[in-house]
């Protein structure tokens, strides 16, 4: 497959989603519902390139959403179905979360009990379901665990409120980070040992996100193999997965250009992108970012450090080596950009947003959205 023509991108930063290789990972995930007999839906917090969405659709079941925007979103621009969690949801958007939604899911018994009889008024066909805590997780961060001391995501067993029972269509879980199918198989021991019993007469068990089931090493078969075994142990009950960084994983690069060279103590570059604004997994999480053509520091014959375009001091992607020196206006691309980072974007100093473009299957460059001034503006006051 031929990889992007970058002379046809006139300016930077800029995000790239290749469509082929969105394709090949959805192809992968209908693998999974077309064997498992699960239901994979898109969690928008992960990937929301609704430009995309005609795509995603042909192959995914709908969105699952974390409240009101991400909602309208998957009713405007998907349209199929739509389950909404929030961890509280707010008077004033609920009304509207139940008129769109397919399926609500409450954080906790007493967000069920102020707001179950209200949302089935709004919507009698809505279903209704209950995140809870399995109290296990073995998420390699704990930033981004939400099964560790003290979370308040999903309600554990000692708080679980059996009057629900009757009115309860499902129990959802989430508790994996970028995992594979082991983790997994370790989360449903630990929720049906906690939960198994009240899963008779439901009709679904959401399995959450954080699945990587489109990494190369990720084991399908035996994913599928789980699903299955669970299916079959619960009257061939419906599964859902809402994974977000899988539908979007190695689809694409973020784009950016040399601005400028200096040395203090080392070679350092700044680029017109930011890692603070444009990549913050990059420090939240933290990990480092791949380029294209890059080494670590001191592989290669020319090591600079690679720093941001704003005030902060650690806005820093790290330090890199390239076969031959850097020169203003060379273009540096970082690979696997198109989840939790447009999603996540700020425009922090006023710096401009990533443009948001796609490479087609044809080999042409198809800019979506081009970011300025209005959009720093209109988002303050």
């Amino acid at each position: 497959m031929a990889g992007i023509d970058f002379s046809q991108l006139s300016h930077t930063p800029c995000y790239i989603c290749e469509e082929a290789l969105l394709e090949k990972n959805l192809q992968l995930l209908n693998r999974v519902q077309e064997e498992s007999g699960a239901k994979v839906i898109l969690a928008l917090k992960g990937f929301a390139m609704w430009s995309t969405f005609d795509l995603v659709g042909n192959y995914l079941q709908g969105c699952t959403a974390s409240g009101l925007h991400e909602a309208k979103l998957a009713r405007e621009k998907m349209n199929k179905e739509v389950h909404t969690y929030s961890p509280a949801f707010k008077e004033d958007e609920i009304d509207e979360i139940a008129r769109i939604s397919d399926d609500i899911v409450f954080n906790s018994p007493s967000q069920f009990h102020r707001y179950y009889e209200r949302v089935k008024a709004i919507n009698p066909s809505i279903s209704v379901s209950l995140r809870v805590n399995p109290e296990y997780s073995s998420s390699p961060v704990d930033m981004y665990n939400p099964c560790g001391i003290y979370s308040r995501l999903g309600t554990t067993k000692v708080n679980f409120d059996e009057s629900l029972l009757g009115k309860l269509d499902g129990l959802n879980f989430h508790a994996l980070c970028e995992q594979n199918v082991d983790a997994l198989e370790g989360v449903l021991e630990a929720f049906e040992a906690k939960f198994g019993s009240y899963i008779e007469g439901m009709k679904y068990v959401n399995f959450g996100g954080g699945h990587h089931i489109t990494r190369s090493d990720y084991d399908v078969d035996r994913l599928i193999t789980v699903i299955k075994a669970f299916r079959a142990r619960h009257n061939n009950i419906t599964v859902y997965l809402e994974p977000g960084e899988a539908v979007g994983w190695q689809t694409g690069p973020l784009v950016a250009s040399v601005l400028d060279i200096i040395h203090n103590g080392m070679d350092i570059a700044i680029l017109d992108t930011s890692a603070e604004a444009h990549m913050p997994d990059t420090l939240a999480m933290p990990y480092r970012a791949a380029i294209r053509g890059a080494g670590e520091s001191g592989e290669k014959a020319h090591t600079y450090r690679l720093g941001g375009n704003t005030c902060l001091a650690g806005d820093i992607m790290g330090d890199y080596s390239f076969d031959t020196p850097l020169n203003v206006g060379d273009k540096i691309i970082f690979e696997d950009q198109i989840h939790y980072t447009f999603v996540k974007n700020t425009t922090f100093n006023g710096v401009k947003l990533p443009s948001l473009a796609i490479w087609t299957k044809e080999g042409k460059l198809e800019m979506i959205h081009e970011f300025g001034y209005e959009d720093y503006k209109n988002r303050l006051s």
